[in-house]
């Protein structure tokens, strides 16, 4: 009895699913240096989910997530804005973790793109 009711238990709880872990900007001008992206995410689970932390790798990269819980079947987005203002020109990768209430716990995301050197003129 105790056996079916941890597996119970254990079952339900909130259920991460992003539609994508990465996201490439492609190449853009240093003239246009801020990018911004879209993960859209599914609470799987049948549990409220809740994102605890989103975290980047780098101050020029800033994470905005759903922070009201999010109920099982329902979606929720996490917006990164990149900021390559007074960074050099060529190819970057940067990591955002997302730590929620669910399954996974932790996760990463990823995005990359290459700023291009304005023309000069």
């Amino acid at each position: 009895m105790m056996l079916v009711c941890g597996i119970t238990f254990a079952q339900a709880q909130a259920q991460i699913k992003f539609d994508k872990t990465t996201h490439n900007f492609g190449s853009f001008s240093e003239t246009n240096n801020v990018q911004k992206c879209t993960f859209t995410f599914t609470n799987a689970g049948n549990k409220p989910l809740v994102i605890n932390q989103a975290v980047a790798s780098c101050g020029c990269t800033v994470p905005q997530y759903t922070k009201t819980p999010v109920k099982p079947g329902e979606k929720g987005t996490l917006t990164v804005t990149y900021n390559g203002r007074g960074r050099f020109p060529g190819h970057f990768k940067k990591t955002i973790t997302v730590r929620t209430n669910g399954d996974p716990a932790m996760l990463r995301l990823y995005i990359e793109g290459t700023m291009t050197e304005a023309e000069k003129k």
